[in-house]
């Protein structure tokens, strides 16, 4: 093996030659290689160099495949820019400073192959793959996403070891169109493996099966040896059912002069009779094997599938399913996971779909890159539509590369190469040309090749909406834009001149504590006619584990995950930054609706009750109305249970019998209980979960929880008491034996993601919202009662705030009253808050829950009585912030093991929260380990709080959720339990 890469390979210099994409590369195919193929994934040798033209040393380490060096102890670490590239220089130029892994190991080939066509599978190498065996150059491979194969029969001898290296040259012309927002790696992120194939073998098989049961299975077949040998012949069939010959498609064959003897071209037919469809609510499969013979009938190739029969098509401005008009509830999805980067095993991949199946998401986009091909697999399998999207992406340098022609071969390679290798997924419903790379001639190329290699689905692509939603002529079969304002949305459909569907590829962003208005986009989508779903960007926080103690990532063997949000003792959730890059873009790379260890954020349950199978609705006063939205299945796989939550009375539960109801289909039904004359408000929640094992949820799993008021609340008064002496300090503040700290008004929080990157937090910091200087004005006692006057004071204006602080039966009402001058319009709350003694852990509540809710996003958390430990109220979004707020709270109590404590009564259903921590202790962290709980608990009750939105990448809340200038008032009792 020679130390250095044979001559003209360096001349070539492929990483910085975008004209190049492949050299020795084998096609693209959609034929199954996994039976009989030697995994060769292990610890290879390895060494990382500092270019690709270095020369390569005698000091060797190891590294793991499938994996990436940044993660395996080498000083390349990652690194998280989300548009700029990571290097100055222009496409398609790189640096010199070039990291290059050189990945060696011996392979033992099988004495078994003798004869036979032996071909090596890289499943993904980012971003430029150098293919040698036994010092021979055997080819080049670029795109970081999808699988390269190279011959190696003329090269290695079966029954002899013979050494592979694999080369992989970090940055390249390829890194510019790569440029998605995710951290940048380096390495073999998917398995290795060498299979063997006859001489004649399947080059390919393509599947189009139609929801009426026609089956269409076309196979092109090759010889390595070059002229196909007479008399061979295909054959298959699905689930037992022999397919059968085209004739006509043999004839014309045989009739055409163009067809030579290299080309092998076979169709095999059937016609299912009562055939079972596929959609993502009813994902039926069916098994196919194709098999290719010799003359004599022996069976030289095979391949396996699950396919299913499914029609997609747009009508109008409507994307149909089997002729049906269905919601698209999306989620993006990166490969990732926290502890090796890039590389997602099956049960990974098979977790995050059950997970997301859960909770109501039926569409995945692979963004920004084509998925590991298991993801196809499990998509088929668990019922999802999936939106697949080329490996192009050239967001910092979009403009120059669109209409760039030395990328031309580059965007029709990525874009062709998925759709071949995709091709026979039902689950695949659309492809997507790539993202935020403009839009230009390449992208019509692109367009133009999948049209005609597939003319059975529709094509998308964001940069060619920008252009105009209505345009039926540009490279886009679907309106996609992202973040675009509902309010843009809604006057688009109903202008009279839409098109297309309008799906959006991202619409609500979710970094940190986030996804506001959520409900408000689904009920406006599902209002309108012509608006059909969208895709919430992300899946996952990419927060990499770290260890603590050196910065470096944990890699493989880290420490075990939690599975509560929060990274393992001496851990914590890396992002931008935390790596020692100074150019970086922060905790931009954390906006997943899951945490890193898979732990669901609480817009996933607001997401589960948007997307709920079954609604319900109040019919007068006789009973409640059931609804199926579903769009193909009925309500047999589901159970019911009703539970009525009474504010004054606990809650009743009695067993719900489901109507049987079709798709759109709805019935009356009386109500399950008669309300008791007191108890106060009452709400009615259907609980409906599996009533069988399902593929992806065990039976009994909750799948939402609709849910009604029967009663309103009814007006509390109180009694004042003029024996008993209210006290305050020389400061006009509260003073109760559970209190440390009395209540004070609260215009800060924390700032969320949203509020830093949407402006709002440097707003409120120039207003003095976090600092404000309190003076009293003036204080007032009598007995019983006492008022206090203060204003507090910063540069944005002065806030008169007014407590009436007055002992009644049973404990102490305060009553408040804060006026915010015209200059501060839009702050982030206006409440009281105050700090408790320690020892009290517990919190029970009446009202939203249990998990954390805010005014724009509440849908998902019923109203009812819920109880927490105080230190699992607490979101651990990775970069801290505000967190762990309940929506609409009535009542709560904060109690001790020994259920001594205090309880609080407010006027009407507040914002309320109960943590360990101040807002500035969360505002000056930057992760959670450097945060100190306090002893006691920290309350905030908020008259008005501010909507979250999505303003770090999108639309801010609605003007509905701002907390105005003017007059707030609040009430609330306290009493010692």
């Amino acid at each position: 093996m020679t130390d250095a890469l044979p001559d003209p390979l360096i001349a070539l210099r492929p990483w910085e030659a975008p004209e190049v994409t492949s050299w020795g590369r084998l096609p693209m195919n959609a034929v199954d290689r996994r039976a009989g193929a030697v995994s060769l994934d292990g610890d290879w040798r390895f060494q990382l160099l500092p270019a690709p033209d270095a020369p390569v040393g005698e000091g060797w380490s190891s590294a793991y495949v499938p994996g990436v060096w940044t993660m395996q102890g080498t000083d390349d670490l990652p690194r998280y820019l989300n548009v700029r590239m990571p290097f100055a220089q222009f496409p398609p130029a790189v640096p010199a400073a070039d990291p290059t892994g050189v990945y060696e190991r011996a392979v033992d080939v099988p004495a078994e192959w003798a004869g036979r066509r032996i071909v090596l599978q890289v499943g993904a190498a980012e971003s430029v793959l150098l293919v040698h065996v036994d010092g021979l150059p055997v080819g080049i491979s670029k795109d970081s996403h999808l699988a390269a194969e190279f011959d190696l029969s003329g090269v290695v001898r079966p029954g002899e070891r013979t050494t592979v290296r694999l080369t992989v040259v970090k940055w390249s012309d390829a890194s510019h169109i790569e440029d998605q927002d995710q951290w940048w790696h380096g390495g073999i992120t998917r398995s290795v493996l060498l299979y063997a194939t006859d001489p004649l073998y399947l080059a390919d098989v393509t599947v189009r099966a139609r929801r009426d049961g026609d089956l269409r299975v076309d196979c092109l077949v090759r010889d390595s040896g070059g002229a196909l040998p007479e008399g061979w012949y295909v054959s298959g069939e699905l689930d037992g059912q022999l397919l059968t010959q085209d004739a006509e498609f043999d004839r014309a064959n045989a009739e055409d002069e163009r067809v030579s003897g290299f080309l092998g071209e076979a169709r095999l037919r059937a016609a299912v009779p009562d055939v079972r469809t596929w959609t993502a609510e009813t994902p039926e499969l069916y098994g196919l094997t194709v098999r290719l013979h010799r003359a004599d009938g022996t069976v030289a190739d095979r391949s396996h599938h699950r396919i299913g029969f499914r029609d997609v098509e747009i009508t109008g401005r409507d994307l149909l399913v089997n002729g049906e008009r269905v919601f698209i509830r999306g989620v993006n999805r990166h490969d990732f996971h926290p502890l090796t980067g890039r590389t997602v095993s099956y049960d990974d991949m098979r977790a995050d779909l059950v997970l997301l199946k859960r909770f109501g998401f039926n569409a995945i986009r692979t963004a920004h890159y084509p998925n590991d091909p298991a993801l196809y697999d499990l998509a088929d399998e668990l019922g999802f539509y999936v939106v697949d999207e080329a490996d192009i992406e050239s967001h910092d340098h979009a403009h120059e590369i669109a209409d760039d022609p030395r990328y031309l071969g580059a965007f029709v390679d990525r874009v062709a190469r998925m759709v071949l290798r995709d091709k026979n997924h039902p689950s695949v419903i659309i492809w997507s040309l790539g993202n935020e790379s403009d839009y230009g001639a390449n992208h019509d190329a692109a367009a133009g090749w999948v049209r005609r290699h597939d003319p059975t689905r529709p094509v998308q692509y964001e940069g060619a909406a920008k252009r105009g939603w209505a345009d039926p002529g540009l490279a886009s079969d679907i309106a996609c834009p992202m973040y675009a304002p509902l309010q843009d949305c809604l006057a688009h459909a109903m202008s009279g001149t839409q098109t297309k569907p309008l799906i959006q590829c991202e619409y609500s962003h979710a970094m940190g504590n986030s996804n506001g208005t959520l409900a408000d986009h689904w009920a406006a989508i599902e209002a309108t006619p012509g608006l059909q779903g969208g895709f919430i960007w992300e899946f996952w926080d990419h927060g990499i584990l770290q260890r603590v103690n050196d910065g470096r990532p944990a890699g493989r063997g880290g420490a075990g995950l939690y599975g509560n949000g929060v990274a393992a003792p001496g851990h914590r959730w890396a992002y931008g930054g935390d790596f020692g890059e100074t150019d970086h873009d922060g905790a931009f790379i954390a906006d997943g609706v899951v945490f890193p260890d898979r732990t669901p954020k609480p817009v996933m349950f607001e997401h589960r009750e948007i997307a709920a199978p079954v609604r319900i609705e109040c019919f007068r006063h006789e009973g409640v109305v059931l609804s199926n939205h579903q769009h193909f299945r009925g309500l047999d796989w589901l159970s019911g249970e009703w539970q009525l939550a009474l504010a004054d009375g606990g809650t009743l539960t009695a067993p719900a019998e489901l109507p049987d109801l079709r798709p759109g289909e709805t019935a009356a039904v009386p109500l399950p209980f008669e309300l008791p004359e007191d108890g106060g408000e009452a709400w009615l929640t259907l609980r409906v979960t599996t009533s069988r094992d399902e593929p992806w949820a065990p039976r009994g799993t909750v799948v939402c929880l609709p849910q009604v008021r029967l009663r309103h609340a009814s007006p509390v008064k109180h009694a004042p008491v003029t024996h008993r002496a209210v006290e305050v300090d020389e400061d006009g503040l509260l003073i109760h034996p559970l209190l440390t700290a009395g209540p004070t008004l609260s215009l800060w929080r924390a700032p969320t993601d949203n509020d830093e990157l949407g402006g709002m937090a440097a707003r409120w910091r120039d207003w003095g919202l976090d600092a404000l200087t309190r003076k009293v004005v003036a204080v007032r006692r009598e007995p019983g009662r006492v008022a206090v006057v203060a204003d507090h004071l910063g540069p944005g204006g002065a806030v008169r705030h007014e407590q009436v602080f007055t002992a009644v039966e049973g404990g102490l009402l305060v009553e408040e009253c804060a006026e915010l001058p015209e200059t501060l319009d839009d702050v982030a709350r206006v409440g009281s808050v105050f700090e408790t003694v320690a020892g009290l852990n517990l919190l029970e509540w009446f009202g939203q829950g249990p998990w954390e809710s805010y005014p724009d996003r509440g849908a998902g958390a019923p109203v009812g009585h819920h109880s927490l430990p105080v230190d699992e109220l607490f979101t651990p979004y990775l970069r801290p912030q505000e967190s762990g707020g309940r929506h609409g709270v009535r009542r709560f109590t904060l109690s001790a093991p020994d259920a001594t404590g205090l309880a609080v009564r407010l006027d009407r259903p507040r914002q309320v929260s109960v943590t360990r921590h101040r807002a500035a202790d969360l505002a000056s962290a930057a992760h959670h380990d450097e945060l100190v709980s306090r002893a006691g608990c920290v309350v905030h009750i908020d008259a008005a709080h501010r909507g979250l939105g999505t303003a770090s990448c999108g639309p801010d809340t609605f003007a509905s959720y701002l907390v105005p200038a003017g007059v707030h008032r609040w009430s609330w009792t306290l009493r010692v339990l």
